[in-house]
C-alpha cells in the first residue's frame, strides 16, 4: 500500500494523544504521554530480528490506539516492504532526509495498519554514510528532521542497520531510548560490548538523555539449554532491563513479510503475534 499522507494527516487534527481513551481497539491499555517517544532498535549484528521487531511492535502499538511512526534507516528497506510498501523513489526515502536534511513530514506514507504510518528507504541510503562523512554536524541531521514531526505520534520506532556507522548514530542522537533485540543462539552475547560502548560515547557527547529501553531476547525455543542459557547470561549482564516477553521461533513470524504484513495482522492469534503484543504491554505499561 503505497498511499502518502496528505498535510492533514499528520497534523495536531490527526493526532490521537496517548492519554485519550482507547475505544473500541485498546486492547493493550495506554500510557499517558503528550510527547512521541523515540526509540531506535539496534545491533550491528545481522538476523537477531531488528527489523521484525520494529514492524511488529509498532503495529501492536497502533492495534492499542496509538499512533506509530515506523522510521526505515536500513539501506535493507526490509521494514519498508514488510508492511507492503514497494516502489519507493529515493528522493521520497530516508536518504535526502539523513544526506541533505529534509524534513519526514513529506515522505511520510500510510500503511494498510490503522494510525501506523512509515518513513521508507531504499538501497541508495547506502550511500549516505560516505556522503555524510565531511558534513557538520553529521550525527544530528536524523534529530533536526524528526523535531517537527514527533509529537505527531505517540512512538516513533527507528530500524537501524546491522552497523554502528552513522546512519546508526544518526538514530541513537535522535532516539530516547535504544531497544535492543537479542539472538539466543551462540555469540549472542559477543560483539554487545562494542554496541554499548557507542550508546555510552552518544550519551556523554551528543545525546545525555539517551536510556537502554530494554533486552529482548529473540528466536527463543525453550526446548533448547542454548536458549536457556542466552536467557541466563542476559539477565546476568542486563538485570531488569531484559524483558519479561521473550519472542519464540515461529513460522509465520518468518512468512508475514512476504504478504506486506505485519505478523499482528497476517496470522493475530499464532504464537509469534500474541508474544509481540505482549512486549507492547509491557513497554507501554513501563512508560
Amino acid at each position: 500500500m503505497n498511499r502518502r499522507v496528505a498535510a492533514s494527516g499528520v497534523g495536531p487534527t490527526a493526532r490521537r494523544t496517548a492519554a485519550e481513551p482507547d475505544g473500541e481497539h485498546g486492547v493493550l491499555g495506554r500510557v499517558s504521554r503528550t510527547m512521541g517517544r523515540v526509540i531506535a532498535i539496534a545491533n550491528q549484528k545481522g538476523g537477531v530480528g531488528k527489523t521484525t521487531t520494529v514492524v511488529n511492535l509498532g503495529a501492536s502499538i497502533a492495534k492499542s490506539g496509538l499512533r506509530v511512526l515506523l522510521l526505515d534507516l536500513d539501506p535493507q528497506s526490509n521494514a519498508t516492504s514488510g508492511v507492503g510498501v514497494s516502489g519507493v523513489s529515493p528522493d521520497d526515502s530516508t536518504y535526502p532526509i539523513l544526506v541533505m536534511g529534509h524534513p519526514v513530514a513529506p515522505i511520510i506514507r500510510r500503511t494498510s495498519c490503522e494510525r501506523l504510518d512509515l518513513a521508507p528507504a531504499t538501497p541508495e541510503l547506502a550511500a549516505a554514510e560516505l556522503e555524510l562523512v565531511d558534513q557538520e554536524g553529521r550525527e544530528l541531521h536524523l534529530r533536526s528532521a524528526l523535531e517537527h514531526v514527533r509529537n505527531e505520534y505517540d512512538y516513533v520506532l527507528i530500524d537501524c542497520p546491522p552497523s554502528l556507522g552513522l546512519l546508526t548514530i544518526n538514530a541513537l542522537v535522535a532516539a530516547d531510548s535504544v531497544l535492543i533485540p537479542l539472538q539466543c543462539e551462540y555469540y549472542a552475547l559477543e560483539g554487545l560490548g562494542h554496541l554499548m560502548d557507542t550508546v555510552r560515547r552518544v550519551r556523554e557527547r551528543l545525546n545525555p538523555c539517551l536510556d537502554v529501553e530494554g533486552v529482548l531476547l529473540t528466536m527463543f525455543d525453550g526446548r533448547l539449554n542454548l536458549s536457556m542459557q542466552v536467557a541466563e547470561e542476559a539477565r546476568r549482564h542486563f538485570g531488569g532491563k531484559v524483558y519479561a516477553t521473550m519472542i519464540p521461533r515461529n513460522v509465520r513470524i518468518g512468512e508475514a513479510p512476504s504478504f506486506g504484513r505485519p505478523v499482528v495482522a497476517y496470522d493475530p492469534a499464532c504464537v509469534g503475534a500474541v508474544s509481540y503484543e505482549n512486549l507492547a504491554r509491557e513497554i507501554l505499561a513501563n512508560g
